[in-house]
């Protein structure tokens, strides 16, 4: 019997045929399968809400968008804004390099890298690469946990194609940035960057841009503080598929893979902290909060008073304001020796707070003598024990000099001469001189403006001596204190249209004594016009000072107004405010020249 092979071949045709077939008709159920199944996930899910991704940390930055302090959010997180163009170029390269090369090829889905991870599975019967763009990501980022199964899976599809027809690349991208997972409650590559490397991801060594793409994958297993061999492991994975695509080159991976890991996490930073916490009960909706303070100046000026303060003794605190005489504009604000000191009453803002002036006012006295032509620099003055009524003024030494010049009793702070001054110009204009510049005073209730007001007989907040000493600085001339950017500068509702404080002329003969007045110990006498106070009982010690481009007012003592005997504003406070503007600058800007006439 002889075989035909003519017929087998048209059996075998026959059956590949019907193989090709079967597998045309699997493959036709299976999508229309898909299609049925994707247009009832459609109809089922609704549209994807975007509420989960604009909930971020209230942040307070500087002049120059630099962080100064962050808020949690109300569930706890570390979520700081930030966009695409704030992160370094490097990062951004590895992170589609390793998550999403065809980021912006794909409509949310990427249809090669789905039929890759499906042959891959197939052929190995394990997952070999996933399939997982950006997209997918973000949708499952702002839907939230859920179970993992094929539907789950078919869902972020989805999601991922509303979301690419809502938003642009841009947008989507700064999603996932924002809202990333990186171990604890760090979420964001802008937190991951501040705990883990304890600065901006603005500039990112390739070390470091490569274990922020490893962690969101894995974030608990892969925290470089808990798990290092781990967040190592995934690292070199990173910088791998970086050098295969091209991004880096091989020397640039090896030198990234022996960088060394962070070995714990770094606090966010907390300066300004009473104005942010000010700030953030006044607006506590805005997201933002932008001030004037400059970021640098602020956390040397911390620095510098906890310095001094834990000199001075335990229950100590100080404050100061630093501000520029031109725009009015707060530059730094530091309303303790330390936050987070209990000891020295830290969280109090005593910036804010009502304390005596002691001689601090006496420029205003001499001031207005100057202005109403009662008395000139050269002008002589007793300084010998006098009564007014039942008020018996005395030096703050107990002791007399006799005749002096006007210049000297105030250069040296003579009281019975300020208290006689005080007297012939009267302590009500006194009062109302400040409050129409802007200055507040506050008197004991009941009370009227007395000629002790002369020597602190009346309470007085810093930035309301910021007020006064600026306008001293400027010739008279008030301005607004301002720490919110954008804001106008303007007077405030309570107080009214600012006038002047003083003419230019009696500003001048202020401003030119002052600038002579001893300096303290080891400080270059004539750099800045200065001025010190202290209250009585050794509450209060101040120093205000101004040269011709910034002010600085310096405020030392107990929040609790407990005395501290032997406490003094030359001793305590004069070496803050000189040291205060070294910091700001080494060279001083020159007062202003006498006006004409």
């Amino acid at each position: 019997m002889q075989s035909n092979p003519e017929g087998s071949g048209i059996a075998k045709r026959w059956t590949i045929k019907r193989w090709i077939a079967l597998v045309a008709a699997v493959l036709i159920c299976g999508l229309a399968g898909s299609a049925w199944l994707l247009l009832r996930t459609v109809d089922e899910i609704g549209e994807l809400s975007l509420a989960a991704g604009e909930q971020t940390s209230v942040t307070v930055v500087d002049r120059n968008n630099r962080l100064l302090r962050a808020f949690t959010t109300p569930t706890g997180r570390w979520r700081l804004p930030v966009a695409y163009n704030e992160v370094d170029q490097r990062y951004l390269d590895l992170l589609f390099a390793f998550e999403d090369s065809r980021f912006y090829g794909h409509d949310g889905i990427d249809g090669y890298a789905l039929a890759r991870a499906t042959y891959q599975l197939a052929a190995n019967g394990r997952i070999v690469s996933g399939a997982s763009t950006l997209t997918m990501q973000v949708a499952r980022l702002l839907e939230g946990p859920q179970r993992r199964s094929a539907y789950t899976k078919l869902r972020q599809m989805v999601r991922a194609v509303q979301l690419e027809r809502r938003l642009s690349k841009g947008e989507i991208l700064d999603l996932y940035l924002k809202l990333a997972p990186f171990g604890g409650n760090i979420e964001g590559v802008r937190a991951a960057a501040l705990t883990y490397f304890a600065k901006e991801p603005r500039r990112l060594s390739l070390g470091q841009a490569a274990l922020l793409v490893a962690l969101p994958q894995s974030p608990e297993t892969r925290r470089p503080d808990r798990h290092r061999e781990a967040a190592r492991r995934a690292r070199a994975r990173v910088l791998a598929r970086g050098v295969r695509a091209g991004v880096i080159s091989q020397a640039e991976a090896d030198r990234a893979n022996i960088e060394k890991l962070p070995a714990r996490r770094h606090p966010f930073p907390v300066l300004a902290a009473h104005t942010a916490e000010q700030e953030l009960a006044r607006a506590p909706h805005r997201p933002i909060h932008r001030l004037t303070i400059d970021r640098d100046l602020q956390a040397r000026l911390e620095a510098l008073l906890a310095q001094h303060t834990a000199s001075l003794g335990k229950r100590l605190s100080a404050a100061l304001i630093a501000v520029e005489n031109s725009s009015g504009d707060i530059i730094a604000r530091v309303g303790s020796a330390g936050y987070f000191d209990a000891g020295r009453f830290g969280a109090v803002d005593m910036t804010r707070a009502v304390r005596s002036p002691g001689s601090a006012l006496k420029p205003v006295v001499f001031g207005l003598a100057f202005e109403q032509g009662l008395a000139h620099p050269q002008t002589l003055i007793d300084d010998r024990p006098v009564r007014f009524g039942s008020y018996a003024p005395k030096n703050f030494d107990e002791t007399y000099r006799g005749t002096v010049t006007i210049r000297e009793a105030l250069g040296r702070s003579l009281n019975i001469p300020a208290v006689k001054l005080l007297d012939a110009v009267g302590p009500g204009r006194l009062v109302g001189r400040l409050r129409r510049a802007g200055v507040a005073t506050v008197l004991p209730a009941g009370s009227a403006p007395s000629l002790a007001i002369a020597l602190g007989g009346l309470g007085i907040r810093l930035e309301d001596m910021v007020r006064l000493y600026t306008a001293l600085a400027r010739g008279g001339e008030p301005i607004a204190l301002r720490q919110r950017l954008g804001d106008a500068v303007a007077a405030s509702p309570d107080r009214g249209p600012l006038k002047s404080l003083l003419t230019p002329i009696a500003t001048h003969y202020v401003a030119d004594i002052l600038k002579d007045a001893p300096p303290p110990p080891n400080a270059r006498k004539g750099s800045i016009a200065y001025k010190t106070g202290t209250s009585y009982g050794y509450r209060d010690a101040w120093a205000a000072g101004f040269d011709g481009r910034h002010t600085i007012v310096v405020w030392v003592g107990r929040p609790d107004a407990a005395s501290t005997p032997g406490l003094m504003g030359r001793t305590a406070a004069a070496p803050i405010l000189f040291d205060a503007f070294a910091r700001i600058s080494p060279r001083r800007e020159p007062l202003g020249a006498a006006p004409d006439g």
